[in-house]
């Protein structure tokens, strides 16, 4: 799909990546475009999986979870599925990432304190040898891809 998408195509996915909940007719404003084309573009970007949902960006501070970290795992079994069951059962990874290289998965956990994660990690670490980073801050928060 990606060589079909045109450049107002990539400013539709900008605009809804920045604010996913613009009405249709502020976004065909903004790409300067008809609200009714607007519309179709994108529903076509629905429709063809480019487009996969729409979420809320929240903080995790004011949610209760002031720590933040990176967790990186090797796996040591050659079964995954048990590992992935943990983390569907663990609401604090809030992402994890199947990698190349030393670490078999990194991932992206909130908890509410030092000892809140420290029980996290200890959970991840049955699973294989884990490495953790402390987040001081976020240097650059995901802005999805651009135009290449």
């Amino acid at each position: 799909m990606a060589e079909t998408l045109d450049a107002t195509d990539w400013l539709i996915l900008a605009e809804l990546q920045h604010d996913g909940r613009v009405p249709l007719t502020e976004l065909a404003r903004r790409v300067n475009l008809g609200a009714s084309a607007t519309t179709e573009r994108v529903k076509r970007l629905e429709a063809a999986g480019v487009i996969t949902g729409y979420r809320a960006t929240v903080d995790l501070d004011r949610l209760g979870y002031p720590v933040l970290a990176v967790v990186r795992l090797k796996h040591s079994g050659s079964r995954h599925e048990p590992f992935h069951r943990l983390l569907e059962e663990r609401a604090e990874v809030l992402e994890c990432l199947r990698t190349t290289g030393d670490d078999c998965y990194v991932l992206k956990v909130a908890a509410t304190s030092m000892p809140h994660l420290e029980r996290v990690v200890n959970a991840l670490s049955f699973f294989g040898d884990t490495n953790t980073n402390l987040v001081y801050s976020q240097t650059l928060p995901f802005r999805g891809p651009r135009e290449p």
